[in-house]
Order: structure tokens, then sequence, then C-alpha cells
């Protein structure tokens, strides 16, 4: 069984969420207050967290952010009353996987959580992403199963969004990927419009992968189209 947790203050959309949950077989752990939310996402494991933005004590962009700093790569999906495109934007900068603006149905919302978990497993699951359970390529080396990512000796710490845009794209070397197929692909379509959010994951994994941003060895750019990953090497 799946486990989620919820850290909402919503006591009505909770059971809800308790309800519909069961129903594809998972449990569903809450908190209702920032704190005692960041609490439970450092101490314990998840399939999924959900966060509300607007808490008590502590809001869900500073739980994201403090999750990420602590290298926790479970799937963060955001929900808010907000509507302002600089939320969603920040949001997805700071690792969130995804965006539900409230009001939402709770099929919607469900669809959401299904897609979420679904990518996960694709990316955890190394015969779903590659027959291997590591990519080399050059001196570049993916772990799929450890999440692990070597250049050489030298370990490169990336985020969630980071190391699935990786795999994506070392496994499939020399295919040209525009910005909203990337975004289907890694974060879902619900980003649709949101390119800049690629162009930005792109730079932060170059400047960690690359020794020289200015011509890069591993992500290229096909001018006109996207990326793509080298495929001579």
């Amino acid at each position: 069984m799946k486990s989620i947790l919820a850290v909402e203050d919503d006591p009505a959309l909770l059971e809800l969420l308790k309800i519909h949950l069961q129903d594809i077989h998972c449990q569903l752990e809450t908190a209702e207050d920032g704190i005692e939310g960041l609490k439970k996402v450092l101490e314990n494991e998840y399939d999924l967290i959900i966060l509300d933005i607007m808490l008590p004590s502590l809001d869900g962009f500073e739980i994201c952010k403090r999750a990420r700093s602590k290298n926790i790569k479970t799937p963060i999906l955001m929900l808010t009353a907000k509507t302002e495109e600089i939320d969603k934007i920040l949001g997805l900068e700071i690792g969130a996987d995804d965006y539900v603006v409230k009001p939402f149905s709770i099929r919607e919302l469900m669809a959401r959580i299904k897609a979420l978990m679904r990518r996960a497993s694709l990316v955890s699951d190394p015969r779903a992403a590659n027959s291997s359970q590591t990519i080399s390529r050059g001196d570049l080396e993916i772990n799929i199963e450890k999440r692990k990512v070597m250049i050489g000796d030298r370990r490169i710490e990336l985020s969630p969004k980071e190391f699935d845009l990786l795999i994506l794209m070392a496994s499939n070397p020399g295919v040209s990927y525009n910005r909203n197929r990337l975004l289907n692909l890694v974060w879902g379509y619900e980003f649709e419009g949101f390119a800049h959010t690629v162009n930005s994951h792109i730079n932060r994994l170059r400047a960690k992968i690359e020794s020289d941003m200015s011509a890069p060895t591993y992500i290229l750019t096909t001018w006109g189209i996207g990326y793509r990953f080298n495929e001579d090497i």
C-alpha cells in the first residue's frame, strides 16, 4: 500500500482525500500545521507529499525547500488558492513536481496524484527507464536505482527534476526534445506554457555536469527545436 502525506489545514479536504485514496489502495497521513508537517516529511518516508501553500506556522514553499535541501526526492504536489504565475514558478523552481490551484475537483486532484506516482514509478524502476541499472556516456555514469550521478570519481548532486531530465535524455541520445515535450514527459501536461522552467533546469543541470558551459559535452542545443543528449560519446 502506498503512503501519502497531506499537509493541509482544511479538515473537510483531508477527509475527502482519505476516502478517495483508500479506493486506490493508498494510506493517508495528515498534518494540519506547517511545523508538524515538516517534522513528518523529514522523519518518515512517503510515496507522495501533498503540500498546501498557506499553512499555520510554516508555509508549503518552505517545507518543500527544506525537504529538497535534505535530498528528499519524494514527489511533491502543491495545493493553493493563489493563482499568480509567480507562485507557480516559485513552486516549480524549489523542487515541487506539480501544482494545483483551488478550487479544483477531486477527480482532477486524483488524476494528478496518480500521474505523479506513475511517473515516479517509471523513473525509480530501472527496467522501465533502461534495460540496465546504469547508463554510461563518456565520463558520465548514472545509477538509476540509486539515483546516483558520477563524472569520473566526482559525485554530482542533482535535484529530482534535474535527475529525471538527465535520465530521459541520456537514455535517448540524439533525440531532440522541444521544451513543451520535456514538460510533458518530466513534469506532466499541466505545465504547458511554462517552458522557461525547462530552460532554467537545463541550465542548472549543465552547470553541474559540463566542464565548459559555452561548449557542452553532454546536453546539446538543437537550434530551433530544443535540446538533445550527445549521441557521439
